[in-house]
């Protein structure tokens, strides 16, 4: 999954390295708790070569589970139960999930989308399987120090432009061969994933392949979602008072941009050794 998913190029990782890019096959399950001890594993590999690890993305649990002591020991996946879960929403529909989940934690509802089907089963998945609401464990992470001593950088532009910007990736992912790209998956049989070809731009083409609507609403699909996405990250990330934000149209250059960042890092206590 690489137009879509909008991994970095061989040629862009060139002279640095990166970590975590290919390590799952889209049929293999994959968790935030998974993902944390992963990349933990990475964090020490880099901080042993006297260097600086940077997480870089846009998913916001995941990069909190790094950043924030947030424990998911308590609650592993249970594949099982999750497939009872899945077939609870198609019989009853995903709203029958989130009354069920407003029910027993309330706070967790309050917080996530009622069409946000995967974070409805996670969290119903925690409680069924622990007794406690997952509401309960993220305010016990709360408690504990942070695990690293982070700096946070956002970026953050005008949102009419960031729109725009958003439909000119997405007709640049088209022309790259997104389309093939979901076909070479379909034919693989990945298309019944009920993960990986959810994700926004796989979910709407595989739509597209199925019948269910034309290429020109797939694509208008995929843009609206991606928007709706984006805004969503923002809420999210905005809640969090860590982060230092640089709005990117304040900035004649990506190479001035960069400069303004680097500078605010270097003010920042215990980090100007990695720059000695």
């Amino acid at each position: 999954m690489d137009i879509g998913s909008a991994k970095p190029t061989p040629e862009e990782r060139k002279g640095i390295p990166h970590y975590m890019i290919d390590v799952v096959t889209p049929d293999e399950a994959f968790s935030v708790a998974l993902f944390q001890r992963m990349a933990d594993r990475c964090v020490d590999e880099i901080i042993a070569q006297g260097r600086m690890p940077m997480l870089v993305g846009g998913t916001g649990l995941y990069i909190n589970s790094m950043v924030y002591n947030l424990d998911f020991s308590e609650g592993t996946p249970d594949a099982e139960l999750r497939e009872n879960l899945r077939h609870k929403a198609r019989e009853y529909g995903a709203d029958a999930l989130y009354d069920e989940l407003a029910g027993v934690d309330p706070d967790a509802a309050a917080r996530i989308s009622r069409n946000d089907l995967k974070r409805i089963i996670r969290a119903l998945e925690v409680y069924y399987k622990t007794g406690r609401p997952i509401s309960y464990y993220q305010q016990r992470s709360k408690s504990v120090p942070p695990r690293y001593n982070a700096v946070m950088i956002g970026l953050t532009m005008d949102r009419q432009r960031l729109y725009s910007r958003i439909e000119q990736r997405v007709d640049a992912m088209m022309a790259k061969g997104l389309l093939e790209e979901v076909k070479r998956l379909k034919a693989d049989g990945y298309a019944d994933n009920p993960v990986a070809m959810q994700a926004v731009g796989y979910k709407e083409l595989l739509a597209y392949l199925r019948g269910l609507c034309t290429l020109d609403e797939a694509v208008t699909l995929i843009k609206r979602n991606t928007r709706r996405l984006a805004k969503r990250q923002w809420t999210w990330f905005n809640r969090d008072k860590n982060i230092r934000w640089f709005n990117v149209d304040e900035f004649e250059s990506k190479g001035e941009l960069v400069e303004h960042i680097l500078q605010y890092i270097i003010s920042i206590p215990d980090v100007m050794k990695f720059f000695m």
